[in-house]
């Protein structure tokens, strides 16, 4: 698993270097003399088009970070950015959108990483590559190649060996072969290192963040009345088609119950019996139409039996681990509750899984959700999937939702909710 880890390390650090430099090399160059070409006027027509192309290598390198070596690197962007052609259109619009960009801090920052990327970077990430090189090349010397490369004047050192005779040659390979269990070793932490070093521009400011924080609880403030109004219409409707009219009925049979009890005492309890089933059935509507509001086994119990129960309802196997100290608030509760079921419900309904567990703890201040199937995958929160207004719901309690789902499977989906938890009776 080491030899592994590190081959696969270093081959990651050998893309980084090659590709990253070039990419790194071509987008400063071309983004600065777009900016000076603004003198001339032709920057703001370039200018926009060099800093989304900027932008989409930063968040390329955002998606390797997490993807190889698990960092995560937030983005600075607006969710909403000014359109490179302005909000005007036309070329006042094309003005004002680059001149947009241009103050916003995180260009330069990005243009600030780019710098340390084809510097400090490039050197962090060959590093890793070059020790694997080191271990097939020194004892390749070793096997006679030494002699005519010195002989025709070329290269007499391999790093700090000189190179005069087979025994010096011996030791290159003796020294190759550390350099390669060195790097089995520490190719992992060098790319982690880079991937930090790269976090260290590409995140955003403390600023930024805060900026960003209020635009989302903007933006999920209104989703969540939207939501709410779009709920309370649904409640209107069930109680209306549902509930309220069996209750009618009801009303109408006893009225004939009334009429027919003397007349016809057989037809009357046929009645009485139709009118116990349809309320019975109204009942359980109710019933229905409050758990779908607010379970009763989650104001009463709490999130993990909740949890459970709904569990216990769906039409496949769940497993469910829970690991909670106390209790959490009521809307926390409700929209963990409700974002849990959401899951489980995609997963029977739409992955074709055939087991699904579901792991809720709390730790560092923050609700932990992760439901994992082994359906088909291909879970896309941006195909217009429910996952989109599950996040938006979720993000009016500055939640997070971060989605696995490789095409075949499996599919795991993380629910992260700040809160602090209660201590439990």
């Amino acid at each position: 698993m080491r030899v592994r880890g590190g081959l696969l390390a270093g081959a990651q650090g050998l893309w980084l270097a090659l590709f990253g430099l070039i990419g790194s090399v071509l987008l400063f160059t071309l983004t600065v003399v777009s900016i000076v070409l603004v003198v001339l006027g032709i920057g703001f027509f370039t200018t926009p088009v060099m800093i989304k192309a900027l932008r989409a290598f930063a968040d390329q390198r955002r998606a390797l970070a997490h993807e190889w070596s698990g960092v995560l690197i937030p983005s600075p962007y607006p969710r909403r950015p000014v359109p490179a052609g302005g909000r005007r259109g036309g070329p006042a619009g094309q003005v004002e959108g680059c001149v947009a960009l241009l103050k916003d801090p995180a260009t330069w920052r990005d243009l600030q990483w780019l710098l340390v990327d084809m510097t400090a970077g490039f050197v962090l990430a060959i590093l890793g590559p070059c020790l694997l090189v080191y271990a097939v090349w020194g004892p390749v010397l070793a096997l006679g190649v030494w002699k005519p490369i010195v002989e025709a004047g070329g290269n007499e050192w391999f790093t700090f060996v000189h190179l005069t005779d087979q025994d010096s040659a011996d030791t290159a390979a003796v020294v190759g072969l550390a350099y390669g269990v060195l790097g089995l070793f520490v190719n992992p932490g060098l790319l982690r290192t880079n991937f930090h070093l790269t976090r260290h521009f590409l995140r955003p400011t403390r600023e930024r963040e805060l900026a960003l924080r209020v635009d989302r609880l903007t933006e999920t403030r209104h989703d969540a009345l939207d939501d709410s109004a779009a709920e309370l219409r649904r409640i209107e409707r069930d109680l209306h088609d549902g509930a309220q009219a069996r209750l009618v009925a009801v009303g109408m049979s006893l009225g004939a119950v009334e009429a027919l009890i003397e007349k016809d005492p057989q037809q009357a309890r046929k009645l009485v019996a139709a009118a116990r089933a349809t309320s019975a059935e109204a009942l359980t509507e109710l019933r229905d139409l409050v758990r779908g509001i607010h379970p009763p086994v989650l104001a009463e119990r709490g999130l993990g039996d909740a949890v459970r129960a709904l569990a216990l309802r769906m039409p496949l196997p769940v497993e469910v681990d829970v690991d909670l100290a106390g209790r959490a608030a009521e809307p926390v509760e409700s929209a963990a509750y409700f974002a849990v079921s959401e899951l489980l419900t995609n997963a029977a309904k739409h992955a074709g899984a055939e087991r699904v567990w579901v792991d809720v703890h709390h730790a560092r201040g923050t609700l932990r959700i992760a439901v994992t199937d082994d359906g088909r995958g291909g879970a896309d929160p941006a195909g217009g999937s429910g996952l989109t207004g599950l996040e938006r719901r979720l993000g009016a309690f500055d939640g997070v939702m971060a989605v696995s789902s490789p095409r075949g499977g499996p599919t795991m989906i993380t629910v992260e909710i700040p809160c602090a938890l209660a201590a439990g009776e």
